[in-house]
């Protein structure tokens, strides 16, 4: 790491990899944990220790403020749409369907985030999106193979049914981020998001579930704290970290590796079977939402900046003084112009990197 607190690219990598690998398996561990303790509290107790881990990160980089006022929509949108109904719906569903599927299906979000900003947002679906969401659909009819499916096994059904909606909610969250004007960071909120997901969980685990009884042992402890720490506060803190350093597309692009990795130690850890079809699905999913993306990592690649004896030549820079000076206030208003363009696309591209996040 630099004096000035920047990674080296290589640094930024490896960072990105630790938080796929982290999201990743987060799934099986999720799982393992349902066989202790009921969804709702598995929920609650991860999300509390997650709550406890990104408040000391926070204080101790002396970046603990409370929201602003313009903020309280996203706060509530993030808290509300993500880490309630997306986790929740991801963790009752995991109690039926195996959490390499379950990974698979909650990573469709940006499938359906592409439709919902043309229908919400009005943004243009281009030809690049229109074939990574047919490509994507394409993987997820496989995923659904109805002769694959057991049809009498409502409770699998189910299952597949609320990651899905899962997916759905995240996307809705998503949409939401896209629109607000931010006024404080994503990070100076996280804290406050998740205590307030912890607030709303704990009191719904109490009507539903009752007071659990749970067997604890070094096991179950160990678990609980790499799905908080390594699940959920680590994350957060590190993709901060990433998006400072490496292009937004990047970061989206390296997140695709989570569902690689959950489908995998899914089938180390709790030996799921790792049939050709579920492969082919995720394969197809992911690649849909590299081909998605390819019109922001296009406009990564294009040659933005050309010499000054260049750009000097292309302008056409007239002969005279007074002719000088006129075409010189012309040309501060193109780049003024042209710098606003660039701002805008920055932030396009940012926000079509909202990759999916963890269970």
């Amino acid at each position: 790491m630099r004096n000035n607190g920047q990674l080296r690219r290589y640094e930024a990598a490896l960072l990105l990899c630790a938080i796929a690998v982290g999201w990743g398996t987060v799934w099986p561990v999720i799982k393992a944990i349902l066989q202790d303790i009921p969804p709702l509290w598995t929920l609650v107790l991860r999300s509390a220790i997650g709550t406890a881990t990104l408040f000391a990160i926070s204080a101790g980089r002396r970046a603990l403020v409370p929201p602003k006022r313009g903020d309280i929509p996203v706060v509530l949108n993030i808290a509300l749409l993500h880490m309630v109904a997306f986790t929740g719906l991801v963790t009752v569903g995991l109690q039926f369907v195996p959490a390499g599927r379950s990974v698979v299906l909650g990573y469709t979000t940006p499938l359906w985030v592409s439709v919902g900003a043309r229908i919400f947002l009005g943004e243009a679906l281009t030809p690049a999106r229109i074939a990574g969401n047919s490509i994507g659909l394409l993987g997820l009819l496989l995923l659904f193979d109805p002769s694959n499916l057991v049809w009498h096994d409502h409770t699998a059904l189910m299952g597949n049914a609320l990651v899905l909606g899962a997916a759905l909610c995240w996307a809705a969250s998503i949409l939401h981020v896209r629109a607000h004007r931010w006024l404080s960071s994503p990070f100076e909120l996280v804290p406050w998001q998740a205590l307030l997901a912890t607030c709303t969980l704990a009191p719904m685990a109490l009507l539903f579930e009752g007071i659990p009884r749970i067997d604890w042992n070094a096991r179950l402890v160990a678990l609980l704290l790499y799905a908080s720490i390594a699940g959920i506060a680590l994350p957060y803190w590190a993709l901060q970290t990433v998006n400072k350093n490496l292009p937004a597309i990047t970061t989206a692009l390296g997140l695709l590796a989570v569902p690689v990795v959950g489908v995998v130690c899914s089938s180390i850890g709790l030996g799921e079977p790792l049939n050709a079809g579920l492969i082919v699905a995720m394969l197809l999913i992911i690649c849909g939402i590299a081909v998605g993306m390819s019109d922001a990592i296009a406009r990564i690649g294009l040659p933005w900046r050309k010499s000054r004896s260049e750009t000097l030549f292309d302008s056409g820079v007239p002969s005279g003084k007074t002719n000088f000076e006129s075409w010189r206030s012309r040309q501060d208003g193109v780049n003024n112009t042209k710098s606003e363009a660039r701002a805008k696309r920055a932030l396009d591209e940012q926000s079509e990197s909202s990759a999916p996040p963890h269970a």
